[in-house]
């Protein structure tokens, strides 16, 4: 008799005890990946996605590599393995292109409808490689089994990638240096051509004058449809140019560019005030929180009278924004900032949208400016705030430790984030460990933009200028558990996707043809069935209501029944 397994895309996260505990220790498995890291191996919050689950797979991708006994800055390449939740192995790595010393070069990694694998990698204010796997969702065994695609523009800094609307692509990006507007592509047909909007998003230096060398660093999120783009960001005064007396003397330089009268210094590295805007991705329009039209390209000016959600009054901070968009589509931020005494003394703050005004509370405090965290809410409600937190300011002056680092906590919420308490330290072992510094905490994500609960990806270093970092996968033991099925063979073969689904729904076995598909509402009713020979199909649902339903696929080996999202 054939067997019946049951595999379910959306995984329960089960919150730990209350009681603060080391990684070791707690519900969390750790699995190191990935050899002679630089500074960003895997990248912060505005360069993503390192990595994709499909099937119970995680691929990802990381720059590593550097030669052994380099010191400083060195060079490393992109690469890119994959992880087998149900075996808990690695594959071997493949290594995507040539060698460089620019952390930017770094790559993000996607996955289209046909669950091909696409590369964004080198494009810092350059023309980059956009890759694509030769098969779906394999990585192959070198470079020859990935061809190249079609670049969205001839230059972009720090891709970031998500699914939108109508199973479409979305990059948003910078489209040159410091102080270059920021904008978006999206393609339809899995990367082979890109549209543009009319005009970019920002600009603040569209006008030059005093607003000379002005930009932003963007934090963004993408709706739960699939419309809009939520973008937080903060400005940044980028002139470092030496002030001639002629530019001075002609009134449109002001000769204190870059003073903080805060703090009463030249603070070069601090971004200030936060900002939001969202973008409604089928008509380009830029709206404000309040729902005001804003014109694009935002410059400086529409940015401070339009746009800013929190003047911070020169407390500044490096790190963009954590996005967290509910179920709600209401958003809301985790913010690294400086406090009002010291420029080196950072906390990090919730920001969201209260009875008509924009609230920020404290959680807990931060080592330093460039500390990369993540926000999350999980299905009761509950926020978890991931954070990267030390004894005091954490000052070195070597290459792997500039953009800060430190020990991981987790922070939870039950009250809408009034009130914060910290769950439990998720730092890697001491002992396994000693010494190390870890960033850049980012979820992992199913190719239609969700997030697998219970899964984080960050990296890690010890030595302050050596390029010996590693990345590590931190996994609920309740998720490994639970991937593993009565038969592991026909568990990860059956793929389900967009996973919501608006219009049309995916079905494909990575191995044996499917004799047989139906849909079933939470009743039992059968709403769709199929006789096929084939190991594919996509099947039309945009008539179904929108809800829950049972996809059963029969082949040879039994049947797997997976459950989906119809969407509006």
């Amino acid at each position: 008799m054939k067997n019946i397994l049951v595999s379910l895309l959306a995984l329960a996260f089960i919150i730990p005890s209350l009681k603060a505990q080391k990684s070791h220790e707690s519900n969390f498995r750790l699995f190191p990946f990935g050899e002679q890291g630089q500074i960003k191996m895997t990248y912060d919050a505005r360069q993503r996605p390192n990595c994709v689950y499909v099937n119970g797979k995680v691929y990802l991708a990381f720059n590593a590599g550097a030669d052994a006994g380099k010191t400083g800055k060195s060079k490393t390449k992109p690469m890119v393995l994959t992880f087998d939740v149900v075996s808990e192995k690695f594959s071997n790595i493949v290594t995507l292109g040539i060698e460089s010393s620019d952390h930017h070069d770094g790559p993000v990694i996607w996955a289209d409808m046909e669950e091909k694998l696409h590369i964004f990698y080198g494009w810092h204010h350059d023309l980059g490689k956009h890759l694509v796997s030769n098969e779906a969702l394999s990585i192959g065994s070198s470079l020859a089994d990935w061809g190249i695609s079609t670049a969205p523009s001839s230059k972009m800094s720090y891709p970031w990638m998500s699914r939108i609307y109508d199973d479409k692509q979305l990059v948003f990006y910078r489209t040159d240096g410091h102080y270059s507007s920021w904008t978006y592509r999206i393609t339809s047909d899995k990367g082979k051509t890109w549209e543009a909007p009319e005009n970019d998003v920002t600009d603040l230096d569209i006008h030059l004058g005093m607003d000379t060398d002005w930009s932003i660093y963007p934090g963004k999120a993408v709706s739960n449809d699939g419309n809009y783009l939520h973008i937080g960001f903060f400005a940044y005064d980028d002139y470092k140019r030496p002030r001639s007396p002629e530019e001075i003397a002609s009134g449109e330089l002001d000769k204190t560019r870059q003073h903080n009268p805060l703090y009463e210094n030249r603070r070069v590295s601090y971004n200030y005030n936060l900002y939001y805007v969202k973008v409604d991705l089928r008509t380009h329009e830029v709206k404000n929180y309040k729902g005001e039209i804003i014109k694009t390209p935002i410059d400086l000016s529409t940015a401070n009278s339009k746009c800013m959600i929190w003047d911070t009054e020169w407390r500044g901070s490096s790190i963009v924004p954590s996005l967290l968009v509910n179920k709600n589509d209401e958003v809301s931020f985790l913010h690294n900032l400086s406090d009002v005494q010291h420029e080196d003394s950072l906390d990090y703050h919730y920001v969201r949208f209260v009875e008509g005004e924009w609230k920020h509370t404290r959680i807990t405090e931060s080592n330093h400016e460039w500390n990369s965290g993540h926000i999350a809410e999980d299905e009761n409600g509950t926020l978890h705030a991931y954070v990267i937190i030390g004894e005091g300011y954490f000052n070195s002056d070597g290459y792997m430790d500039k953009h800060g680092g430190g020990n991981i906590e987790e922070w939870i919420s039950t009250d809408k984030g009034d009130t914060w308490t910290m769950l439990q330290d998720i730092t890697p072992d001491t002992s396994l460990y000693p010494g190390w510094k870890f960033n850049n905490i980012q979820p992992v994500k199913k190719p239609d933009g969700s997030m697998v609960e219970g899964m984080l990806l960050f990296y890690g270093w010890k030595h302050p200028d050596d390029p010996e970092g590693k990345a590590f996968l931190l996994i609920d033991k309740k998720l490994l558990s639970s991937t593993v099925s009565e038969n592991n063979e026909v568990a990860h073969k059956l793929s389900v996707f967009p996973n919501p689904a608006n219009h049309i729904l995916s079905v494909k076995f990575a191995g044996s043809g499917i004799n047989k598909i139906m849909i079933n509402n939470l009743t039992g009713q059968t709403l769709y069935n199929e006789t096929s020979t084939s190991n594919s199909s996509r099947i039309n649902i945009a008539h179904l209501c929108s809800g829950i339903y049972l996809l059963k696929a029969e082949n040879e080996y039994g049947v797997n029944i997976v459950k989906f999202i119809k969407a509006n």
